[in-house]
């Protein structure tokens, strides 16, 4: 059971693959512009649709490409069935998308004391007559990580860990079910002169 439960996400992956692969060249076969042609092999619908990927993302760099594409989007979200769909599969590209603006993982008191929250390092911020930086933290909902808050943190009340962010993203959606094999978490010290405070490594099967 370990074994299958360790081969179900290579196997989905590679089935998913495979009929995406399929499907692209059996549509783009059946084209006129395509079928019979001397150009008519397996595996052109693939570099077509790869081609057209490219076309619309240097389309979308430009100011007329970004509004054809506002307006696809109005339209999909306006039909009533699809818009469900077309929402969530928005969401979750929107926050892969997004992950890679965020710097570090991080573990602050959130919503109280007491409470550790995982949040993502954005930014961080200086106020005048202030020695220490502020961070600006955003802390995401699970499982969907569109949403979330904001929070100022102290950096020196942040807590570092040695999670990536794709672990970090992968342990949002799955709610808590996929964790990674260990995380390290260790607090930065007020006193710049003493060397960071360790909290402990947790492992995974305990």
């Amino acid at each position: 059971m370990k074994g299958l439960l360790e081969l179900v996400p290579l196997l989905v992956t590679v089935l998913i693959l495979v009929y995406l692969v399929n499907a692209t060249n059996d549509f783009f076969r059946e084209l006129p512009i395509v079928k019979d042609k001397p150009w008519d092999i397996p595996g052109i619908g693939l570099v077509i649709l790869v081609v057209v990927f490219y076309l619309i993302g240097l389309l979308a760099v430009f100011r007329i490409g970004q509004l054809i594409l506002t307006g696809v989007h109005k339209l999909m979200n306006f039909i009533p069935v699809v818009r469900t769909l077309y929402g969530v599969t928005e969401q979750a590209m929107a926050s892969v998308g997004s992950s890679a603006n965020f710097s570090r993982v991080v573990f602050i008191e959130w919503p109280r004391e007491g409470m550790m929250a995982m949040g993502f390092v954005t930014g961080r911020a200086r106020g005048p007559g202030r020695a220490e930086d502020l961070v600006s933290v955003y802390v995401p909902t699970v499982p969907n990580p569109t949403s979330g808050n904001m929070a100022f943190v102290l950096e020196d009340d942040v807590v570092e860990t040695d999670m990536s962010v794709e672990d970090a993203m992968k342990l949002i959606f799955s709610g808590g079910i996929v964790l990674p094999e260990s995380i390290s978490m260790a607090r930065l010290p007020r006193d710049p002169r003493h060397a960071e405070s360790f909290i402990g490594r947790y492992d995974r099967d305990g």
